[in-house]
């Protein structure tokens, strides 16, 4: 009889402990999601406070092209260089805007929020993601406003 006892307070004592590992476990895992969360939304708002920076950015460069276009034709052609650097960085601060765009429409905050481990899989890849965007809109400014700083020759 002791031993049914015995035997029973330890399936008990495991079952409980068990139990708390589990939540402990869960605990761990909401918390996680909640970190990535966070730090999403803050490059979001990180990337989010350059847009505008971005389409300032793109008309000046738009008024140093037409400016560059009204040129006479020796200027014009010794700007050639110049115009399509100039191009160039309008091209990727236009493919960062884009990209901030495609992210934020693609985003879904409530998603997996009743697997939790799958949730935070798919925030970690959020997480990426919204940091290279974050990183190619600040990249893509400091390229713009290089080239804005040049002097065609």
């Amino acid at each position: 009889m002791q031993f049914v006892v015995r035997f029973l307070f330890v399936i008990l004592v495991l079952s409980c402990n068990n139990s708390n590992t589990a939540t402990d476990s869960t605990k761990t895992t909401e918390s996680a999601s909640d970190t990535l969360m966070h730090d999403i939304l803050k490059q979001h708002d990180v990337g989010m406070a350059k847009m505008n920076k971005i389409t300032q950015t793109k008309s000046r460069i738009q008024r140093a092209l037409d400016s560059l276009a009204n040129l006479p034709t020796d200027l014009q052609n010794k700007s050639v260089q110049y115009r399509m650097e100039l191009d160039s960085v309008f091209n990727r601060l236009t493919f960062a805007d884009r990209h901030m765009e495609t992210w934020m429409n693609e985003f879904n905050m409530d998603s997996l929020k009743d697997n939790k481990e799958e949730q935070v899989k798919y925030l970690e890849s959020e997480k990426t993601k919204i940091s290279q965007v974050t990183e190619e809109m600040i990249g893509s400014l400091q390229k713009a406003d290089s080239a804005l700083k040049k002097k065609v020759n």
